[in-house]
């Protein structure tokens, strides 16, 4: 499916995004090193039944930058909740992958009222509660790679490590083109909002009636099953998808059942 960006906003508030489909809409937030475009499978997949909109977050392909250097996961979900106000959405079943993930809480915390379901899928639980000096380590390696190697670089230096070991070739490289396309400033911004992200403190807090379901691969070395099953325990009621042969870009390496997973929770 070949989609043309749309753009909602204006300003400090401009976002890029792709859509496809009608009814009830279901928007999808992408990891640190992603971009809308690569839903372009769930854009395809899921769209007969939903109106399906991925963003590009603040600082990444369009999308204008966060004012703040160092924002917040609240930063994140006021900018989300202009974007769903521009586009004439009050409410939406809410996904958000890896570092979306902090961001898709935060939102639902915010706006319990505006959230139809959850999805957290390769969960990013954030690095709030490690020690300072481990906190600090973490960031500048990530910032530094993007400073010293270059964008492209550092995507074949990290790309490979998001998919499972018997990902096929033209999967690795979706991965590895499209962190190579991550812009310096929202890259920096998203990477300190990790830095004092924790999840785990917004998911107690979720509406006990709200649904929810926990996605991850089985393969995923960058945030790990037992990590994402650490968030899974907080929310004893949220089913759990397993999908077998795929890393932490579950999604692109194993479309099918992760949209088969997404279409039975909704």
């Amino acid at each position: 499916m070949n989609l043309a960006p749309k753009t909602a906003g204006k300003g400090g508030t401009t976002i890029t995004y792709l859509e496809a489909g009608s009814g009830t809409p279901l928007v999808m937030l992408h990891g640190i090193g992603s971009a809308a475009r690569s839903f372009r499978d769930q854009l395809d997949g899921l769209s007969a039944n939903h109106r399906v909109i991925a963003w590009d977050a603040p600082g990444y392909s369009g999308s204008a930058a966060l004012a703040p250097e160092a924002p917040t996961a609240d930063d994140y979900a006021v900018r989300l909740a202009t974007f769903l106000d521009d586009l004439g959405i009050d409410a939406c079943h809410l996904l958000g992958h890896s570092l979306g993930c902090l961001m898709a809480a935060r939102f639902t915390v915010r706006h319990p009222d505006r959230v139809r379901s959850l999805s957290l899928c390769s969960i990013a639980a954030g690095q709030g509660l490690l020690p300072e000096v481990e906190r600090r380590k973490l960031l500048d390696q990530r910032i530094g790679d993007l400073a010293t190697l270059g964008a492209a670089e550092m995507a074949r230096k990290r790309g490979p490590r998001l998919v499972a070991p018997g990902a096929s070739d033209e999967v690795r490289q979706r991965v590895i083109d499209t962190m190579a396309a991550v812009r310096p400033d929202g890259y920096a911004q998203a990477a300190r909002m990790l830095s004092t992200g924790d999840i785990k403190a917004d998911v107690v807090r979720l509406p006990g009636t709200l649904p929810v379901q926990i996605v991850y691969g089985d393969a995923d070395v960058i945030t790990p099953p037992a990590k994402n099953q650490e968030v899974a325990a907080l929310r004893p009621d949220a089913p759990v998808t397993v999908v077998s042969n795929a890393g932490h870009a579950l999604y692109v390496e194993q479309p099918q059942a992760f949209n088969a997973s997404v279409e039975r929770f909704l």
